[in-house]
Parts: structure tokens; sequence; C-alpha cells
């Protein structure tokens, strides 16, 4: 296959946009979508400062990456979240998002969770869940809690994720199988800023998994391959799977759902979003924003840590 710019050969074959690009046209052309798609759905400016949430893996490295090569104020965040086991998982995430940091002479921010709660995240869902469930649950309420932590405590405008279309289509394709109306209102390219809360983004919510993993892999940015290891078996990762079977059958089916998606939410489909939006109020433990008429979630959980009285778990 022949590149559509130069006529040399292509690298990768993008059929949902009848298009194949060499290398050179690749590592240019995907970092100058993500700047159009930036403006696109306003997602920040560049006198905002950014923070982009960094997990080791492919796409959030090469966000930071693609923002720092398009002249963005981006900065990272790791979380360490004490998920190691046989393949040492945070612990080589960690390296290696340190290791593109320092390569490149960005800013790069550590929280450690077991610092911070003490317990790693493992821990944490084994004292809250009692084992009736995946920790996946108690990753997020945490890593959402950090994250937007940080950015309000370091004084960022805006938390970018590397979530692409693969993940953003899979959430969709499970919220409409439910009808998760709240869940519905609030996906998008862009979740704006509530007091207490900061602007959320995902710049590479129209780029396929295959995408991105072509553009690290060119571009030479070393990541970590495995996924987390409570993923296995998990519903998004079959919903994943599901959208692929499909996608193989119908090239560029998970881009148009999600684009009709948008569509249908930005002509008024769905119900207004401070309609079904519970009223907030500050977390007297921590500031942050809850439905809860007392502590929010991470407090809670933090609460169950101190009166445990274990040593260990």
């Amino acid at each position: 296959m022949k590149c559509r710019k130069c006529g040399g050969k292509a690298v990768i074959n993008m059929p949902q946009h009848h298009l194949g690009l060499c290398k050179d046209d690749y590592l240019a052309w995907l970092p100058e979508q993500t700047g159009r798609f930036i403006e696109k759905y306003a997602m920040f400016g560049r006198e905002e400062k950014v923070l982009v949430a960094v997990s080791g893996g492919k796409d959030s490295l090469a966000l930071w990456e693609i923002l720092h090569r398009l002249g963005y104020q981006a900065d990272g965040l790791y979380l360490c979240l004490g998920i190691d086991g046989g393949i040492a998982y945070s612990s080589e995430s960690q390296r290696l998002t340190e290791q593109f940091a320092a390569a490149r002479g960005l800013q790069l921010h550590i929280v450690n969770v077991e610092a911070e709660t003490g317990r790693t995240i493992p821990e944490l869902a084994r004292l809250s869940l009692r084992g009736r469930s995946k920790p996946c649950s108690v990753c997020g309420l945490v890593k959402r809690h950090e994250m937007n932590r940080v950015a309000r405590d370091l004084g960022y405008n805006v938390l970018a994720t590397g979530h692409n279309l693969d993940d953003e289509a899979a959430v969709l394709f499970g919220n409409t199988l439910t009808w998760s109306r709240e869940y519905l209102l609030r996906q998008g390219p862009v979740l704006p800023a509530i007091p207490g809360l900061a602007r959320k983004v995902k710049p590479l919510c129209r780029f396929y998994e295959r995408e991105m993993a072509a553009y690290a892999l060119l571009r030479g940015i070393e990541y970590i391959y495995e996924e987390c290891p409570h993923a296995l078996g998990s519903t998004s990762t079959y919903y994943k799977e599901v959208l692929n079977r499909m996608e193989h059958e119908r090239p560029g089916v998970k881009l148009r759902f999600y684009l009709a998606f948008l569509d249908a939410h930005k002509s008024g489909l769905f119900a207004r979003q401070e309609d079904v939006q519970p009223s907030l109020n500050p977390c007297p433990g921590c500031g942050q924003p809850t439905s809860a008429p007392g502590l929010c979630s991470f407090c809670r959980l933090k609460e169950k840590v101190r009166s445990s009285g274990e040593a260990g778990l």
C-alpha cells in the first residue's frame, strides 16, 4: 500500500479514513489531528496548565509526548498503585514513566497511594470489598480523587487522560446496554469543571488503540505492554472484544458509533445534565465535592483503613 501523501510505502492502513501513511507522514498526521480535536472540542488553550495522568502505557505517554510536541504546558502525574505480583506491574510502569520524563526534560509528579492512604490498591480492595469483586472500582475511586487533588493543589487548569476510541466506545457500549443516563450524560471529550473539580479532557478519544500503538512504536516510546493483572476477564475487556469483532466486519463502526453519540448528545437527545446532576457539597474531610451527606467515598475508605487496626492484609 502506498502513502496517500507522498506515494512512499505506507506503514499503517486506516480503512475507516480510507488512508494509508508512511512513517514520517503518520508521525506528523497524528499530532496534527490531536491539535485539531483539542481546538474542535475547546479542551484547553495555550495559556492553560495541563496535568497529564500517565500510567506508563502507550496512550498516556504518547499523549504527553504529543502535547509537548505541540507546545502546550503539560506536566505528568503518575500514581503508584502498588499493583505488582508476578509481573511487577506498578514498579515497571513507574520506571518507564520516570525514564520517559527524564529523557525529555519533562516535569513528573509522583503520588504513592500507599503513602496517602496507608494501603496499596489490592489491600484497599480486600479491606473494602472483602473479596467480593475485582479491585477496579476501588482503584477508579482512588485515582479520580488523587488526580483531582493534585490538579487542584498544584494549580492545574485541566486534567488530561489518554483514553482512546476503543476505551470510549467500550464504556459507551456498556452504558447504553443499561441506559445509565447519568454516565451517558457525563461521557464526552470534555467534562467541564465545577467548583472543586478540575476540567477533564480526552484528546485521544477519536484514535483507535492500534493507531496509538503504531504511533508509540514509530516514535520510539518505550511503554509497558502488559495490561493490569486485574483487567483480565473484566466487563470492559469483553465489550472491547465484541466491538473488535464488529469492527473487523465493518471498518469504522466504532468511530461512527462514538461520533453519532456525540452528535445525539449535542442535539439534545438526552436530558440536560443539570436536570439529573445530584446536589454536591464539600466533603468535610478533603474538601472535594461529593453527593454524600458526610464524608466522600475516598475519605470513608481512609476511615476504614484507620479503624481496621490491622498491620497488614
